[in-house]
């Protein structure tokens, strides 16, 4: 699993532990896929590590065998040793009946199905209320005197019976959903947004179909990747279909969806019907499907090695189904909720080789990061998400812009480093560690440093050899990786030749305000319109500052721009050299509706391939806000920060935190301006005065804003 996408649900998890600690109740929003279940588990461990009078009751809100779910994983954390301080108890009266159910005390985390507690239900009436009360009583009293913390999973949907306990019995309450319900004041107090779960490659990236594709289409289109998925990837992809309720339903899956999947040339497509009456459940999956119940078709068909290609469905699996094969999405129904939307969405956006995503080729991981969904259109928080493009008949805007990137070096890539060597001259050990915590903290490590174990250890003995030492190896390493002048290099391809990379051709953004109207940079939106959002205050300013400055005429005896132009628009076929000639005697413009763009843009983290590697307690990824191409063919790079807290700041915003990942910036972009010879910056905002640190030629200089545009402007390397 790759390093940012834990380090961005450990950051998550340390706010949500912040924020608990000063609030009675939060919310915690992640996007399906994003690893809510593991980050619960951690969140619950570290509370649990820190105290043993707090017990958890995991409430499951959504339809479906979501607690059955948590619960398996959260007894499968729980042995292998990742998160060894929670013990997991699934409440059920599948053998006793509610009337003479009993729940035991001795365990931590209860997990309690939306089933059980139904208005009426009997164990709401008396056996919840009795082991209720016994956990909370004072042990003074013959109680345990614990302290509940109660965790709605899948929050947003609605239950008032539960509500009614809160003042009596729970100390705390965590809303966990991927679609808050806002208009119940259920707004995220911790939050992974969806770019950024993209960013770290937790979730995929949402390629939206054309609104005139019918069925027929996305299964063309399907067809068209299947073999790719399966060669470069070893998973069957899966679309899936969502069709209404109800007598429409019958309507489409009888005169859209069957003809269509009839046809002579799909006949090898294995497809599954999935609604919420096992007699009207179908496929044509005879050797298999066929052959088992209904009620283990979506366990079956989820598994990445499953046959079936192509699943209808109502709402049925619209929560607490995990199927990450599934790459596409045709939305017939038209739900009017975009909590639903959102849901279902959910459900073609894991990313099915997380584990290892790292060890696939380029053109493997661009496939594995991508869903294509028809008929819903994303959104993040209830904001809408632009699409956008670059200005470019593909070449016009990443040819003029190549950019090379910097990387950090493991430790097994150090000249004078051999682990072999390293292990055999450490002292003896009189005695292994428990092979559960060895293998924990090997899990725990970053990425290379399990790479090096297992490229070692071809044997037992060698493997504990390297688990015994890891703390050293691991100290090692950091010493190397921190040490940008020995580990820092240039990003390489898989042959082993410097990459270049450029603004991707798409991406998109989500619309957090902060607007201004910029027609002049290399992005245009897909829907004609020149209002973008920024993150940021912050950014927006700094970004009206680029825009004004690309503009800007210089004092040169030749006036020129500050920002280089790029002439865009789509390529004339009857230009060149044997173009004919008008009446005027002019030859056809090389480009048809050309236009000049300014060498500068946002860079957008969905698609982004514009990133500079640090370490901070890890290896993380750096991806500036901006990059500008000058006239002169420099290139500037800008991370904007701010030191402008509000009463909506982030839980993770700790004074300490930010100074120490500013400094740690700094010295990336200094070796990283060596390495590439670019312009690295960090724009602080604070009120109202910009303090510009510049890393150019593996030096920090400090400039006021005046300073830095007066550089900008000239020829000259200096301020």
């Amino acid at each position: 699993m790759l390093t940012e996408a834990k380090e961005l649900q450990k950051r998550a998890v340390r706010n949500l532990v912040d924020a608990i600690k000063t609030k009675d109740e939060i919310t915690f929003r992640a996007p399906t896929g994003s690893g809510k279940t593991y980050m619960m588990a951690d969140f619950m461990n570290r509370i649990l590590e820190e105290s043993n009078d707090v017990v958890f009751l995991v409430s499951s809100l959504s339809k479906g065998e979501l607690a059955r779910q948590n619960y398996d994983k959260f007894c499968e954390y729980s042995e292998k040793g990742d998160f060894p301080h929670i013990k997991p108890y699934l409440i059920s009266s599948e053998i006793a009946g509610e009337e003479r159910l009993f729940v035991p005390t001795d365990y931590n985390v209860y997990l309690l199905p939306r089933d059980l507690y139904k208005a009426g239900g009997r164990l709401m009436q008396g056996a919840m209320g009795s082991f209720l009360e016994n956990l909370t009583l004072d042990k003074l009293i013959g109680g345990c005197g614990k302290k509940i913390y109660l965790i709605k999973d899948e929050c947003h949907v609605a239950t008032n019976n539960l509500d009614t306990l809160s003042k009596m019995f729970f100390t705390k309450i965590m809303n966990f959903s991927a679609t808050p319900n806002l208009k119940r004041g259920q707004n995220p107090d911790v939050e992974i947004t969806d770019d950024e779960a993209v960013a770290a490659k937790l979730i995929k990236q949402i390629e939206i179909g054309n609104d005139d594709d019918t069925v027929a289409d996305a299964i063309v289109k399907f067809e068209n990747i299947k073999e790719d998925y399966r060669n470069l990837l070893g998973v069957n992809p899966c679309l899936i279909i969502q069709i209404s309720n109800k007598d429409k339903a019958e309507y489409e899956w009888n005169n859209v969806i069957l003809p269509e999947l009839n046809k002579a040339s799909h006949q090898d497509l294995k497809w599954m019907l999935i609604v919420d009456d096992d007699k009207k459940c179908d496929t044509n999956d005879v050797l298999k499907a066929k052959k088992i119940p209904v009620s283990r078709w979506k366990d079956y068909a989820k598994e990445n090695t499953a046959t079936i290609d192509i699943i209808i469905f109502k709402m049925v699996i619209s929560e607490g189904w995990d199927i990450p094969r599934a790459c596409m999405l045709y939305q017939i129904r038209d739900t009017k909720s975009k909590q639903l939307d959102e849901q279902v969405m959910g459900r073609v956006r894991r990313n099915p080789r997380l584990l290892d995503f790292e060890t696939l080729s380029e053109t493997a991981q661009k496939l594995a990061m991508t869903a294509w969904i028809w008929g819903i259109m994303p959104e993040d928080k209830g904001k809408k998400v632009f699409r956008v493009k670059l200005w470019d008949e593909p070449g016009d805007i990443t040819e003029n812009l190549q950019l090379h990137t910097t990387r950090l070096r493991p430790l097994d890539k150090k000249d004078d480093f051999n682990v072999t060597d390293y292990i055999a001259a450490q002292p003896a050990i009189s005695s292994y560690e428990n092979i559960f915590y060895l293998y924990k903290k090997l899990k725990k490590s970053d990425n290379s440093i399990v790479k090096m174990c297992y490229d070692y250890a071809d044997n037992t003995d060698k493997w504990f050899a390297f688990t015994d030492n890891i703390d050293g190896i691991i100290n090692e390493n950091n010493k190397y990786v921190c040490d940008y002048m020995k580990s820092m290099e240039i990003a390489s391809n898989e042959n082993g030749t410097p990459k270049t990379v450029s603004f991707p051709v798409e991406s998109q953004y989500t619309d957090n305000g902060n607007y201004i109207n910029i027609g002049d940079w290399v992005w245009r939106r897909k829907d004609g319109q020149t209002k973008f959002a920024f993150d940021s205050d912050a950014e927006r300013i700094w970004a009206s500052i680029i825009k004004d400055l690309a503009a800007d005429d210089t004092n040169e005896i030749e006036p020129r721009r500050v920002a280089k132009r790029v002439l865009v628009g789509k390529n004339n076929p009857d230009a060149g050299v044997n173009a004919e000639v008008d009446l005027f005697g002019e030859t056809k413009p090389a480009k048809i509706d050309p236009a000049n763009k300014y060498l500068w843009g946002k860079n957008y983290l969905v698609n982004s391939d514009i990133k500079f590697e640090y370490c901070l307690n890890g290896v993380h990824s750096s991806y500036p806000d901006f990059i500008l191409k000058d006239c002169f063919d420099r290139v500037h790079l800008f991370e904007v920060k701010s030191v402008n807290i509000s009463n909506a700041a982030p839980a993770d915003f700790n004074g300490m935190e930010y100074k120490l990942k500013l400094e740690e910036l700094k010295k990336c972009y200094k070796q990283s301006s060596l390495l590439t010879g670019y312009i690295f910056y960090l724009p602080v905002l604070k009120n109202d005065i910009w303090y510009i640190t510049r890393l150019m030629d593996g030096e920090e200089t400090t400039l006021t804003e005046e300073q830095f545009k007066n550089f900008v402007k000239t020829k000259q390397t200096v301020s």
